[in-house]
């Protein structure tokens, strides 16, 4: 599938930042010490296991912040699904750039490759049924717009990106306003006309009482398979249907099949493997 790049500003200081702190105080010693300077070379890079790939824009702007003179040419775009042993891409330069910038390009693109990859299988085993597959706010410190570019690239949708998007009224906000009436009750007092307000509930009592107040989404949270059908029926249509906690591609689709709108995963972001790619020397240019 194709996804929308990123602007680079949103994510060239985080690869500014990651390859300072490998450059450290001298630079790299190895590359300067044993590669010429005047050396070129072209390097693939390769997926060593089948998935889908995400990151190479923060691959490549890896490698020309280190020297402008490398040049990346894309295979496999982004949202491309490849086997393993296909090319992805190859990177030609000059030898010490390439070799200086190789370990960051590689962390974030197999990271987010390997988050794409796991939204990807989520997304495949649900395909048979209405729900989409969003993430969370359970991201790593200062990727996050990164991981939900991931999650998008994988065939996923995106959940809000901060406390700032809209109101998730959870169970210790129900727990100190006193009740769901008065937490949304509040909670459409504290805001502004545009902002949606969704609200966790852990019994089908509590999802009645948020209907009733015209909420704009539920947040079903560890319900059974037969709590989330039944409160679908009762939703009919009145608020989105958002199902959470502990899914896996295994539980997804009997779970989609109850027909809510949404299943968000934490772990897609927070603990996706990585998918394995490599960059590897193919030839020294003249």
């Amino acid at each position: 599938m194709t996804v929308a790049s990123l602007p680079a500003i949103l994510f060239e200081p985080q690869v500014r930042s990651a390859l300072l702190e490998d450059l450290g105080r001298a630079g790299d010693l190895t590359a300067n010490a044993i590669v010429p300077v005047n050396h070129q070379a072209t390097m693939v890079l390769a997926s060593r296991q089948a998935g889908v790939i995400a990151g190479l824009d923060l691959a490549a702007l890896a490698f020309r912040l280190i020297d402008p003179a490398i040049q990346m040419n894309i295979e496999q775009p982004d949202g491309s699904i490849v086997q393993a042993g296909q090319i992805i891409a190859t990177a030609s330069g000059p030898a010490r750039g390439l070799l200086t910038a190789e370990r960051t390009a590689l962390n974030f693109l197999c990271h987010l490759s390997g988050v794409a990859t796991a939204t990807a299988s989520v997304v495949e085993a649900v395909k048979a049924h209405k729900a989409k597959i969003v993430c969370t706010r359970k991201t790593t410190p200062g990727l996050r717009a990164l991981e939900k570019y991931a999650v998008r690239a994988g065939g996923g949708s995106n959940h809000r990106f901060g406390l700032d998007d809209a109101v998730l009224i959870k169970d210790n906000h129900i727990a100190i306003a006193g009740g769901v009436r008065p937490a949304i009750e509040r909670a459409r007092d504290g805001v502004g006309h545009l902002v949606k307000i969704e609200v966790e509930v852990d019994t089908l009592a509590q999802l009645e009482e948020a209907l009733d107040l015209g909420i704009d989404a539920v947040l079903l949270d560890n319900m059974s398979l037969e709590e989330l059908g039944k409160a679908v029926a009762m939703a009919a249509g009145r608020a989105v249907t958002e199902a959470s906690g502990r899914i896996t591609p295994v539980t997804a689709p009997a779970i989609a099949a109850t027909g809510v709108d949404l299943i968000s995963i934490g772990w897609l972001t927070h603990s996706a493997p990585i998918l394995d790619i490599g960059l590897d020397f193919s030839q020294t240019d003249a």
